[in-house]
């Protein structure tokens, strides 16, 4: 019986990969010792085999069913189910023809071994169908045989020749179980491949926003004061050109603590909300500005980071855009959501900012986006603070 490979259901091709990949539970070397041994056992009892008369016929018939049940180790691939079938007729013919014409021997082996693998290799009706000719042919030639050797043989056991099919049935569907857990495997190892590289992209993302945060706005505070200080040499107003060195100065010190503040955001540390933001509005030069209102609790990091970050986005382009301004900036903790509110107004000193690059906003939007929440920004257009520009992000949760 064969211990090739499983079909593919019917209609089918199995792709190559699928071909070339070894099935659990399957070692080609035990089919190959098993029809070699069927051959041998084959050469040593049948008889006549010769060169003349009925042993040339037996010996014509004894290579046929040998082709045949060598032709099993083909690969899936390369045979067609129609080619299989007539292939396997052909084998079945001549297995109970070898049977008719021997007068001795175990020339039913092949029958009992091509039955088996037609199981494997052909659908289920036409496999049952073959078997049962296989069946029929080698008990009418054992219950017929003109050969005194083959009146021995029982007919009963020419019909058992088309049993093993029943094995092969068997065991081409749990083979054809195997490869679809291994597809469902496969399956789901590329869907965690995928998922696993939108988790980077989107770490990406988010790297690219703090870097955004640390070096756009600091290193553009830093260029105009130096530049500031640059064309003050020339005026010879040294005192304004210290105040220009002073603060970039500052800013580089402040530039620093951003460093910190994006280390710990990369790290994923979990910083505390409410401590965190204090210190960031001080260090912002804005002291008492913060006003927490609510019940305070513990957040997500997730939560925690992002919502640090719109923060210091914010302080940022009012330090920039509106020097001297007053900043408030308000935490509310509600029982459905998280909402932080900063606010600024209008600049008491003139500084060329230089227009923006827009991604301070629109990192905003990406980092609110990704927990679900909604954020707002723009330009104060009424009460005491009109001419300066607020930002709000409502965080559900």
């Amino acid at each position: 019986m064969s211990t090739s490979e499983t079909p593919p259901p019917p209609g089918t091709a199995p792709s190559p990969e699928a071909v070339a990949r070894p099935v659990p539970g399957q070692d080609p070397r035990v089919r190959w010792v098993l029809t070699l041994a069927v051959v041998v056992v084959g050469v040593v009892t049948i008889r006549p085999m010769g060169f003349t008369g009925r042993g040339l016929a037996v010996a014509v018939l004894f290579v046929l069913c040998t082709a045949a049940l060598l032709a099993r180790g083909l690969p899936e691939n390369a045979v067609t189910q129609r080619f299989a079938a007539a292939w396997l007729t052909a084998g079945v013919i001549a297995a109970a023809a070898l049977i008719a014409v021997s007068s001795s021997g175990t020339g039913y082996l092949f029958a009992f071994f091509l039955a088996g693998h037609i199981g494997y290799r052909l659908e289920t009706r036409w496999a049952l169908a073959l078997a049962g000719l296989c069946s029929v042919l080698c008990a009418g030639v054992m219950y017929l045989g003109p050969g005194p050797g083959q009146q021995q043989l029982p007919w009963g056991l020419g019909l058992a020749t088309g049993a093993p099919v029943l094995i092969g049935i068997l065991n081409r569907s749990q083979r054809q179980a195997v490869r679809a857990a291994l597809a469902a495997s496969e399956s789901a190892e590329r869907a965690a491949r995928a998922e696993a590289r939108t988790a980077v992209l989107t770490e990406r993302g988010r790297i690219a926003r703090d870097v955004h945060d640390v070096l756009a706005h600091s290193l553009a505070g830093i260029n105009m004061q130096l530049e500031l200080a640059d064309a003050l040499i020339d005026t010879g107003d040294l005192e304004r050109v210290r105040e220009a060195n002073a603060k970039a100065h500052a800013l580089v010190k402040e530039s620093l603590k951003q460093a910190q503040w994006t280390v710990h955001a990369l790290r994923e540390d979990a910083l505390p909300l409410v401590e965190s933001l204090t210190a960031m509005v001080d260090s912002s030069g804005h002291h008492d500005a913060l006003t927490v209102t609510g019940t305070v609790r513990e957040l997500p990091t997730r939560v925690t980071q992002n919502l640090l970050r719109i923060a210091q986005e914010a302080l940022t382009n009012a330090a920039r855009h509106a020097p001297g301004g007053d900043v408030a900036v308000e935490l509310t903790f509600a029982p459905a959501s998280t909402t932080l509110r900063i606010r600024n107004r209008p600049g008491i000193r003139q500084v060329n900012a230089g227009p923006g690059s827009g991604m301070g906003l629109i990192g905003m939007r990406e980092r609110v986006a990704l927990l679900d929440g909604t954020v707002t920004a723009g330009p104060v257009t009424e009460g005491p603070d009109r001419g300066g520009w607020h930002v709000e992000a409502v965080i559900p949760g």
